[in-house]
């Protein structure tokens, strides 16, 4: 099927006016400013003209006036569960969650059951992906204290990315030998994505505050959180990393800063694809503070922890100074009753976002849609350099966007298409919706109804 969306305001590489964008086997093949036709055309040259040339008989016409195209949203960070946790989340139901949210690429975690830390069960997770996926995927090889060996193997054209934890999370997937930090630094083929927080510190953190709890000193509540995993601890961590690719020369990319002094360790002097060391924050860290424990609890613990008032402000801050290049969700979907049983001790880290990122996002910076998109589009394509998306431009993949920006709804659990059915931003009144989402010129989500027949495709980099 050929798609001529109609009429829209395109967002796309810092420019913002209304155009028609053709979509003909699975890529863009033209975008028709209004009032100019591009070249070449036949017949007389106006707008209308190439219209009509587009609008076959075999071709679906979609009028966006008053919408919003956007490129697809390329989330560099998911945890879809898959294999082994399936109770809270699988790639099929994660990936009709991330479509529904406008997002039409996502790179996943190897904290799963197994654990992807092989050649094998990678291409075990990307034969999953095939059968099951609505968006186009990738997944990171997992770094051990002992896997150099397959990290080593990976293609960097076919994989996203090495994932280190530099600090233990779901999973338990810690690397704390120094000697095979100086290698895997040393050696990766290709980018390392770092979760950065100090071990030491935060066991130091965590066996104080249990002590003060059964002394009935602190009460074991969600607001605890960012003392256990603090600022320092993140700092340390990060600090360490970022030392260590510059000595080695590494492609770094630290994920989910969340503390004001980590930006100290970025730079925003040189152009993203010439940057060796870059930045990834969430969502949830420029929305939510430690304020909020409060009324949401468990629900947006998560690691790293969301910290003060301060630290939203300074991160908000270097989404406009450079210094953070990326926006990715962390989704992270636990049970109900894996995140609201028990105490502190006891409750799950993390949560889903993936549907809710640009909403939460495009109130966060209500003003600047070409920053926000910026962020969640172009730059993650260009920071993995990722073939053929994250750019409205002809000849490329037709991943693509439309967005009310006109409507307001409030986020919803009974809305929540995760398989776990839950959303830490319920109850936030949200003034747009993605109403219609395009993977490789498919039309796989429609005004709340989902298009299942083609499935996404494996992304490639050009690296």
């Amino acid at each position: 099927m050929n798609y001529l969306i109609k009429n829209a305001t395109l967002v796309n590489e810092g420019q913002t006016f209304v155009a028609s964008v053709f979509v003909s086997d699975g890529k863009i093949a033209k975008i028709i400013r209004e009032n100019q036709v591009p070249e070449p055309v036949e017949g007389p040259v106006d707008s209308g003209t190439a219209l009509r040339q587009a609008q076959g008989p075999c071709t679906q016409v979609i009028d966006a006036t008053g919408k919003y195209l956007i490129p697809g949203i390329i989330d560099e960070h998911v945890h879809f569960r898959e294999p082994g946790l399936t109770h809270k989340a699988d790639i099929y139901t994660e990936s009709r969650a991330a479509v529904a949210g406008g997002v039409t690429s996502f790179m996943d975690m190897p904290n799963t059951n197994p654990q992807t830390t092989t050649q094998e069960l990678l291409q075990q997770k990307f034969d999953l992906a095939a059968e099951k996926s609505l968006a186009n995927y990738s997944f990171y090889l997992g770094a051990t204290n002992d896997n150099l060996a397959e990290v080593v193997k990976t293609d960097p054209k076919k994989v996203c990315g090495i994932k280190l934890f530099m600090g233990s999370s779901t999973g338990n997937m810690l690397v704390d030998k120094n000697e095979v930090l100086v290698r895997l630094f040393r050696e990766s083929p290709c980018l390392i994505a770092a979760h950065c927080e100090d071990e030491q510190t935060i066991h130091e953190n965590t066996v104080r505050c249990k002590d003060l709890a059964a002394k009935g000193e602190v009460i074991a509540d969600a607001s605890i959180h960012p003392f256990v995993r603090t600022m320092e601890a993140c700092y340390k961590s990060s600090f360490k990393a970022v030392d260590m690719a510059d000595h080695f020369g590494a492609r770094l990319h630290v994920m989910h800063i969340s503390t004001q002094r980590e930006m100290s360790l970025f730079r925003n002097d040189i152009p993203l694809q010439d940057k060796k060391i870059t930045a990834e924050t969430c969502p949830h860290y420029l929305w939510f503070d430690n304020h909020d424990y409060e009324a949401k609890s468990f629900a947006i613990k998560c690691n790293p922890a969301i910290k003060s008032h301060r630290d939203k402000e300074a991160l908000l801050q270097a989404l406009h100074d450079g210094l953070i290049d990326t926006i990715g969700t962390d989704h992270a979907p636990h049970l109900k009753e894996e995140k609201f049983t028990g105490d502190y001790f006891t409750s799950k880290s993390g949560f889903p976002s993936v549907q809710h990122s640009f909403e939460v996002m495009a109130n966060v910076l209500p003003d600047d849609l070409s920053l926000l998109v910026q962020l969640m589009c172009h730059n993650p394509a260009i920071l993995y350099q990722i073939d053929r998306r994250g750019f409205v431009r002809e000849g490329y993949y037709a991943d693509l966007a439309l967005v009310d920006m006109n409507v307001s709804h409030v986020i919803s659990d009974k809305e929540e298409f995760s398989k776990c059915g839950w959303t830490p931003y319920d109850g936030i009144t949200s003034h747009c919706r993605v109403t219609h989402t395009f993977v490789n010129g498919n039309l796989v989500f429609e005004n709340g109804v989902f298009h299942e027949e083609d499935k996404g495709m494996r992304l490639c980099f050009d690296r």
